[in-house]
């Protein structure tokens, strides 16, 4: 009977190679967290720049300090918006809207803000029901959606769906573009995964895969690996 051959030592990756491993798992780490910190600062000394100047000399503080400027600007929104909530608050907003829409090139200006405003707060308060899987853009491919509204009226009467779902179809590696669709639900695949850890499917270009249910019942997780040669 033949000896099976030993396998050959696995041979350890170089100093070289262990320092660049160390050093791309560090910066996966270290660089968000400080490219984080860095906006922050930016908007906060962004802020600052714009409202201080604006501020009376008497109510600046003997030292500076950075972040004065947002305060000042918080406290003067939630103090409008507590002004505009009353009887004359609306009927003054009511005036001056209807003084801004006189005006052609400072009505589209405005109008178009304050639809963007509204959309982005409104989307605050909203969020998606579940992930799934469409086919797209065709038969045999998928991709990830999230699950929006049932689609009713008119849309239902044009397509002589008996049900339709409109889902989301986000796009790599910006998830806050993307398509609107009105599928079939039969076509509809739901996902057992939460739309927070698809949404990092997506940002990730597939890179970070939650783990399924039966991983996360034997202890398991997915972790993202970085590939180096030595």
């Amino acid at each position: 009977m033949a000896r099976k051959p030993t396998p050959a030592p696995r041979k350890r990756p170089g100093l070289i190679a262990r320092l660049r491993g160390n050093f791309l798992t560090g910066l996966a780490i270290v660089l968000p967290v400080a490219l984080t910190i860095w906006m922050i600062w930016a908007f906060v000394g962004f802020v600052d720049s714009r409202v201080l100047p604006l501020v009376p000399e008497a109510y600046k503080p003997s030292q500076q300090w950075r972040g004065y400027g947002v305060f000042v600007f918080l406290a003067f929104t939630t103090l409008v918006g507590a002004m505009l909530k009353g009887l004359f608050g609306r009927q003054l907003l009511k005036y001056v809207e209807s003084l801004v829409d006189r005006m052609p090139i400072v009505r589209t200006i405005y109008n178009g803000v304050k639809q963007i405003v509204e959309t982005v707060l409104n989307q605050s308060n909203a969020s998606f029901e579940k992930a799934c899987l469409v086919e797209y853009p065709r038969k045999g491919i998928w991709a990830i959606a999230f699950v929006s509204t049932s689609s009713k009226g008119e849309i239902l009467s044009k397509t002589g769906q008996e049900e339709m779902m409109s889902v989301f179809l986000p796009t790599t590696p910006n998830p806050t573009s993307g398509f609107l669709l009105f599928v079939p639900s039969k076509d509809v695949v739901y996902l057992d995964m939460d739309v927070e850890a698809a949404a990092k499917l997506v940002i990730s270009a597939g890179l970070v895969m939650p783990p399924s249910k039966e991983e996360i019942a034997a202890g398991k997780t997915h972790a993202v690996k970085v590939k180096h040669s030595g």
